[in-house]
Order: structure tokens, then C-alpha cells, then sequence
């Protein structure tokens, strides 16, 4: 529809400009003498001015990538700077055409008053087809030429009236003084044209809803019929000889006259109740926008607008005080997570430089076709809920530890109580037993018996107070009260003197310099070789050999037996508190090693045997 409304637009930019030609050529009695310039001079500028105004421009792809580039480069100085195209080159051309046809128009207005006038304001509506006024909101209310085209065709209308009057004229004045039927009828076609010209910009439009369209499409043919009328009415009353001309001339502007003031009326009554509609629906519309911003400003969320190029349109209170930014919006959005999926956990930076975690959403807005035209982004603060979640975490990992603590303490008991019902009641037990053999048949043994009957119970007693002492390191251990004083001790001396004071002693063979020392506390590493030296008398067999030497990684002391060695199934709890049958002198040794800075291990003997290695800080020289 609008190639073909052009496509008429520019025929009758052609036809007029052609009756221009025609018509400025021709001399007849009311055209001026020879020398000047008649109206008709201004249609064919007109024309021509019509005819560029509906020339289709081909595509400038060079100018729209300069264009695309400066917008990118420099979007705020693009956004001014209109660049220059074919279409405002050809806008400009039929401007000065059209601004050209008003002026040889304007020239002839005291010949001919009527047809220079309807061509001079036929030329300016040309020049300001594209130009519209605007009102204080920004909303388009109409377009500057609609009313000189109007102005134009009524008078080209009102020109053609006196053709019904030509008997009536006096001798020598015929009604082509006021206007030639080729001027009225170029008039009448270029103005038509014109509104053809744009017709999504004109009066045909019927998209905006600013002005009461209906009524102006209502009243526009009845204003333009209401000379037609009233020179019909007059020309029938001249016709049938009912009254004088001059009379029948009074009766239909009279009729046309009261007409026009009833269309008029209409025409305000109109207009004053679409104002009424329309500050009803602008008053309807704040009250929407305000109730929208208190609802948005009251949410306990904090909400943040986008618009489709991700910068911030607004954002709520609680925004404001999540993110510490009481001033206004920043034009970039910190990082959110992608539209359309929910964020879960998201961390908002504030304006102090720390974070707060939150739980984040993006939704985007779509408009009547589907496209997205911006994004709204909901945080919640979930501080106190992490915080929560910490605690909890932490309380949790409190229970864990209190009942580890609790289940080795359950273990220690178990052992403890497994140990005291055997390594303990064995000794008492049997000193039992030999004490109460010892008071019965005392007469009646020799002394020999008696003596060896004492021997058992006192090797008994010193092994259950051996045991109490282990016990009571045990639990000296098991709560860190044992503190270390370490010095240079020479291992040597400490060997020697363990050997000397220990029951099969004298199968032990010591490999060690006297100029050996090692930093440790001497009571401890004297308790250390005591409970290896035990252990390898006790569960292994002679000879047994005990080395020390200097390594790389320190002081190394070897405690090696020749026994069967330690089972596979035993080795994984070898240091541990208690093994049946081993007492506590490994995990005792473990524990005093370990509070001295060193480590001990255990390795297969070859060929056979067990060997335990103790490695000590050396002591300084």
C-alpha cells in the first residue's frame, strides 16, 4: 500500500508539474500581461519538488558501516551527529524546490490572489512534509504541512464555485480571473499527491493514539464539501430563478457559513473529550508507575532493572543497603548469573570492598513480540543463613571430634579393661596363689621353698609396679602433661646402664662410640631403650645386638633381635596403646621418641628377627 500511495504521489507530481508547463504557455484574458509570471510558474518547481519526495534512493552500505563504526567507537557523539545519507540529500533537494515554488507563488499574489496563494502554501507544505511539532511529553501531535494542504484545497475548491455563476459575472470578468480549472485541478492533485506522498505520517495514519483521529477523518471530507454545497444550493436558486444571485450568493455562505461553525463545534466538543480521556489515562498511568515504584521500593528483596544492553534502569531500597550504595544507580550491573537460569549462591560486591553472599535470580522481560527488552535481577541476602551454616558446620565438626574423642576414649577403656583382666590379674593372681601357699604349709617347707616362693612373689610385685608405672605414663601421655628437658645425652652410657640392671643383659651386644650423643631428655631416652630392650628379651631371642650411628637424617639407634620377627597381622598396630601379650612399652615408646623430635619404625631383620630404629636430633658439638 505505501509503494503504490508513492508510486500515485509521483504521477501526480508529474501531471502537475506538467500543467504547470501548459498552463504558464497559454494566454487567455485572465492571464497577465506579457512580461510577468502567472501562478502557474510556481507548479512545475512544485511538481518536481512532489516527484523527489517519492524517488526511491538506492542503499548505501558504506555509509551505513561509517555509521555502525561511529556509533561503536564514539556512542554518545553518534547518537548527535546525524550522518548524511542519499535520503536527507534527496529531502533537502525537494525542499528547496517546494521553498522555491512559495517563492515564484509569493511573487504573483497581487494578480492573482487566489492561485498564488493555494501555490504558495502548496510550496511550503511541500518544504515541511517531514517536519512534525511535538508536545511537551515527547508524543508527536501533528505533522506542520496537514493544515497548509487543507488551506490549499479549500481554496482550490472555492475557486471553481464561480463557474456556477458565470452568467452572473459582469461583462469582461468570467470566473478565470479568480482561478484557471488547470490551476485548481494541479492544486487539487498535488495536494492529494502530498498526502500520498506520506501516508504513514499524514492524515491517513491511524496508529497514533494522540490526536482523536476518527473525528478528524470524519470531519475533514465534511469541511472540504461544505463550499461544494453551499455554491450547489446558491446555483440552484440562480438556476430556477427563485432569488437574485446576490441574494442566492448570501444564502449559501450563510448555509456554508453556519456549517462550518456546527463542524467547528463538533469538531471541539471532539477534541475536548479525548483531552479529558487522555489526561484520565496519563493520570491512570502515574498512578500505575507511582503503585509500580512503591511496590518495587517496599519489596524486602533487593531487585535490580536492566534494560536489553545490560545497564541499570533502577533498583530498589533494599538494594541500596545490600550493596552500600545510597547515592545513585551505577550505569554497570555487578556480575549476575545468566537470564533464565536460578543463580543459587552468587556473591554481590559492595561499596566498602568486601562481599555479602546471596541468593541470586535474572528473569528477562519480554515484550508484545517475544523479544527481550530488559532483565530484572532479585537477590536475597542468605548472610545470616551462611553464617548459620558455619556455625552448624563447625558445631557438627565439634561433635565428629567429641566422638572420636569419645570412641577412643571407649577403645582406651575397652583395652584398658581388657589389659587389667589379663596383664594385671596374672601377676596378682599368681602372687596370690604363692602367698597363700607360702602362709599354709610355711612349717612344713624348707627354707630353700620358702625363698623360692618369695623370689616369685617378689618378680611378681615388681612386674605389677613396672605395669602401675607404665599406667600412670599411659595416662600422663594421653593428656599431654609430659614435658621434655632435652640436653647432649651420651647413648653409650645410657645403654650400658640399661643392660647392666636388666635380667639377661649379658646377651647383649652394644655397637656404639663413646663420642655418640643425642639431644633428648635423659629420662625419657633411658625409659626408650629400657622398653626395647624388654621387648627384644621378652618376644625375640639372643643374641641381641644394639647400634647407633650418624645419618643424614640425624642420631640412629638400632635395637635388633634374633627371634622370629613381628606378624604381618600385628605390624599395623604395633605402636599402639595396648597388644595383647606386648604391654604398653612400644606405644609408650612412640609417644617419648615422638615428644623428643624423633620417629621410630620397625623393618624385618635379615635373616631373621625384628628391628626397631630410634632416630634422634644429634646434639650440637
Amino acid at each position: 500500500m505505501s509503494r503504490l500511495s508513492r508510486l500515485i504521489a509521483g504521477c501526480a507530481g508529474i501531471t502537475v508539474a506538467v500543467f504547470g508547463v501548459l498552463d504558464a504557455r497559454t494566454l487567455d484574458d485572465g492571464v497577465p500581461p506579457e512580461g510577468s509570471i502567472t501562478p502557474a510558474v510556481a507548479l512545475i518547481p512544485a511538481g518536481i519538488a512532489l516527484l523527489a519526495q517519492v524517488v526511491p534512493v538506492p542503499h548505501d552500505p558504506s555509509t551505513r558501516a561509517r555509521s555502525v563504526t561511529a556509533s561503536r567507537i564514539r556512542p554518545v557523539t553518534a547518537s548527535r551527529i546525524r550522518p548524511v545519507t542519499a535520503t536527507r540529500v534527496r529531502s533537502v533537494v525537494a525542499a528547496l524546490l517546494a521553498l522555491t515554488a512559495a517563492g515564484l507563488a509569493a511573487a504573483t499574489i497581487g494578480d492573482q490572489p487566489a492561485a498564488a496563494l493555494a501555490a504558495c502554501l502548496s510550496g511550503l507544505a511541500l518544504a515541511c512534509l517531514d517536519l512534525r511539532l511535538h508536545r511537551s511529553g515527547g508524543a508527536a501531535a501533528f505533522r506542520i504541512a496537514d493544515p497548509l494542504l487543507l488551506g490549499a484545497a479549500i481554496i482550490a475548491l472555492v475557486a471553481l464555485v464561480p463557474r456556477l455563476f458565470a452568467p452572473t459575472f459582469p461583462p469582461g470578468r468570467g470566473p478565470d480571473s479568480v482561478m484557471t480549472l488547470p490551476q485548481a485541478g494541479a492544486l487539487l492533485l498535488l495536494t492529494v499527491g502530498a498526502i500520498l506522498a506520506r501516508p504513514e505520517t499524514g492524515p491517513l495514519r491511524t496508529e497514533d493514539p494522540s490526536l482523536p483521529r476518527t473525528a478528524v477523518r470524519r470531519l475533514a471530507p465534511a469541511l472540504l464539501a461544505t463550499p461544494i454545497v453551499a455554491a450547489l444550493v446558491s446555483a440552484f436558486v440562480v438556476r430556477t430563478r427563485i432569488g437574485r444571485p446576490a441574494a442566492a450568493v448570501s444564502i449559501g455562505v450563510i448555509l456554508a457559513a453556519l456549517t462550518l461553525l456546527a463542524l467547528l463545534a463538533y469538531l471541539v466538543r471532539t477534541l475536548d473529550q479525548a483531552d479529558r480521556r487522555h489526561r484520565h489515562l496519563v493520570a491512570e498511568l502515574r498512578d500505575r508507575e507511582d503503585f509500580a515504584r512503591t511496590l518495587l521500593q517496599s519489596m524486602n528483596e533487593a531487585v535490580m532493572v536492566l534494560d536489553a544492553n545490560y545497564h541499570v534502569i533502577d533498583v530498589n531500597r533494599r538494594w541500596r543497603e545490600l550493596t552500600g550504595n545510597p547515592d545513585d544507580v551505577q550505569r554497570d550491573p555487578p556480575p549476575l548469573p545468566p537470564p533464565g537460569t536460578g543463580g543459587g549462591d552468587w556473591s554481590i560486591p559492595r561499596a566498602d570492598g568486601t562481599a555479602v553472599p546471596v541468593l541470586a535470580t535474572m528473569a528477562a522481560i519480554p515484550d508484545a513480540a517475544g523479544a527481550t527488552r530488559g532483565y530484572v535481577a532479585t537477590c536475597v541476602d542468605i548472610a545470616e543463613r551462611k553464617h548459620a551454616e558455619e556455625a552448624l558446620s563447625e558445631h557438627a565438626a565439634d561433635l565428629e571430634r567429641g566422638n572420636a574423642q569419645l570412641a577412643a576414649a571407649l577403645a582406651f577403656k575397652n583395652d584398658l579393661t581388657s589389659m587389667l583382666t589379663h596383664d594385671v590379674a596374672q601377676p596378682i593372681s599368681s602372687i596370690a596363689s604363692l602367698a597363700e601357699l607360702l602362709c599354709a604349709d610355711w612349717a612344713d617347707l624348707p627354707d630353700d621353698i620358702r625363698l623360692e616362693l618369695a623370689t616369685k612373689i617378689d618378680k611378681n610385685t615388681r612386674r605389677l609396679v613396672k605395669m602401675m608405672n607404665d599406667l600412670q605414663l599411659l595416662f600422663r601421655l594421653d593428656t599431654g602433661a609430659v614435658t621434655t628437658r632435652r640436653a647432649p645425652v651420651p647413648l653409650l652410657e645410657v645403654v650400658r646402664t640399661v643392660s647392666s640392671t636388666m635380667p639377661g643383659g649379658d646377651d647383649v651386644e652394644i655397637t656404639i662410640d663413646e663420642d655418640l650423643t643425642a639431644l633428648a631428655d635423659r629420662g625419657h631416652l633411658t625409659v626408650v631403650v629400657e622398653n626395647l630392650l624388654k621387648n627384644a628379651l621378652a618376644h625375640g631371642a639372643p643374641p641381641i645386638a644394639v647400634r647407633a650411628g650418624r645419618e643424614e637424617s640425624g642420631v640412629l639407634l638400632t635395637v635388633q633381635d634374633s627371634g622370629a620377627g613381628i606378624p604381618e597381622d600385628v605390624l599395623p598396630g604395633i605402636f599402639g596403646r595396648f597388644i595383647r601379650g606386648a604391654g604398653l612399652g612400644l606405644f609408650i615408646v612412640r609417644h617419648l621418641v615422638e615428644a623428643n623430635g624423633g620417629s621410630v619404625r620397625y623393618e624385618h631383620a635379615r635373616p631373621q628377627g625384628a628391628r626397631l630404629l630410634v632416630t634422634l636430633e644429634p646434639a650440637p658439638a
